[in-house]
């Protein structure tokens, strides 16, 4: 595992955006990139409600184990990688919809991983998102689910 939380990964050196460090202060600006990124998810759940999509994420948003995403000096999303005490959980990975699908999560996900080392990572992604497809792609499997979530886990090769 990385030495430290305050290590930072590094984009892939192809990529066109890069890895920023994330203060309190971000927290309103990535509230509204998840109330835009998460709403068709939570919409075919029939759970969207425009407060909570917000509070939920200024709740729980630690800069600390989190980045940005930035292209061109915009936030363009983030991702969380919060250390537990033999383990990961991958967190906030949020990309604003204009720019899925143009291979960032992708690079995203290389980075993130690289930086994970051999440890086991955990996430969970909501019913019938579109990120679960991404999820599996780098590995995921599911562990258990409920009627909203999945938990995914991804385990170090033996």
């Amino acid at each position: 595992m990385p030495s430290s939380s305050d290590d930072m990964p590094e984009a892939p050196p192809s990529a066109a955006w890069g890895f920023r460090r994330l203060t309190e202060s971000d927290g309103p600006a990535l509230a509204e990139i998840r109330a835009v990124a998460l709403r068709p998810s939570l919409e075919r759940l029939g759970r969207y409600d425009e407060v909570r999509v917000r509070e939920r994420f200024l709740a729980a948003f630690d800069p600390s184990c989190a980045w940005g995403l930035v292209l061109q000096g915009e936030l363009i999303g983030c991702v969380a990688l919060r250390r537990e005490a033999d383990h990961y959980w991958l967190e906030h990975f949020l990309l604003l919809p204009e720019h899925q699908g143009r291979g960032i999560g992708g690079q995203v996900m290389e980075a993130i991983l690289g930086h994970s080392g051999d440890a086991t990572v955990w996430l969970d992604v909501l019913q019938r998102s579109e990120a679960r497809r991404l999820y599996e792609r780098w590995g995921f499997r599911v562990d258990h689910e409920d009627p909203i979530d999945v938990y995914m886990v991804r385990r170090p090769l033996a």
